[in-house]
């Protein structure tokens, strides 16, 4: 949770990163140079840290031998597919919300495009804090407990976001969505070898990323044509049906697997 935390930490100053060197004359090269030394700082870091990364001597776990699986065989696991559309919903909403909130605000509440993209930059902040607390709740809280809190508070945001006359429920509606996005993500991939076994996890893992990939990739064209076509105003909608299929898959997957409850270790921060 953390180091997807990280990951909204970058994405939210990056774009005052760009602000601070266009404003002060500084140009758009200037602002790529900015994140570029930022980049090979923490490269250098990084590089300095090796040694703290190097393998532990874990039990019989992390001893089993990573067991390579055929396309067939990672479809016909258990659990496997429904997982994979759970994670293919949960991008497919998470980035149609990210790339389309602002719009949807100047569309519905008539604010200035400005403003809009001001409030739907809250959205970002809005994972960013769920994670860095989320990553606490794990040490108390299973996976799948957080992830169903994290559903259940995804639906209060679209719910928020339906009234689209009151503009501040409007931006809360986003802020809610991302806190309760943050869960999700981090949650899905720690859990995957309770899912379906440490040999496994490796294969379903990289699945996994390509659902997500096409989830961000495509599904926010298709509400775009949609509201070229139709109406902005069918986002709330569209992100509730990607929502509802992705609670079925999630519970669908839990059953499939028969996933236990367990005590929730540290290393899931």
């Amino acid at each position: 949770s953390w180091l997807h935390c990280m990951w909204g930490v970058g994405a939210s100053i990056s774009p005052y990163i760009m602000s601070f060197a266009l404003t002060n004359g500084y140009g758009w090269n200037k602002g790529y140079l900015i994140v570029a030394i930022i980049q090979i700082a923490l490269s250098a870091v990084i590089f300095i840290s090796l040694p703290l990364w190097k393998k532990r001597d874990g039990g019989k776990a992390s001893a089993e031998k990573v067991k390579p699986l055929t396309p067939k065989q990672i479809i016909k696991t258990k659990g496997a597919v429904t997982c994979f559309i759970c994670f293919f919903c949960y991008c497919a909403l998470e980035q149609t919300a990210m790339l389309w909130a602002s719009s949807y605000m100047v569309f519905l509440n008539g604010i200035t495009a400005e403003d809009a993209a001001k409030f739907a930059s809250l959205f970002f902040i809005g994972i960013t804090a769920g994670r860095a607390i989320n990553g606490f709740l794990t040490v108390k809280f299973s996976d799948k407990t957080l992830i169903r809190a994290g559903l259940i508070i995804i639906t209060i945001g679209i719910a928020l976001i339906i009234a689209p006359s009151v503009q501040g429920l409007t931006v809360a509606g986003f802020i809610v969505m991302g806190l309760g996005c943050a869960p999700v993500y981090p949650c899905i991939i720690h859990m995957t070898p309770q899912l379906f076994g440490e040999d496994k996890s490796q294969a379903m893992i990289g699945v996994q990323m390509a659902s997500a990939y096409l989830g961000s990739c495509f599904m926010p064209s298709v509400y775009g044509a949609l509201a070229s076509g139709v109406t902005p105003a069918l986002l709330p909608a569209f992100l509730a049906f990607f929502l509802v299929v992705m609670v079925v898959m999630h519970e669908i997957t839990q059953r499939a697997c028969k996933v236990k409850p367990n005590n929730p270790a540290p290393e899931s921060i």
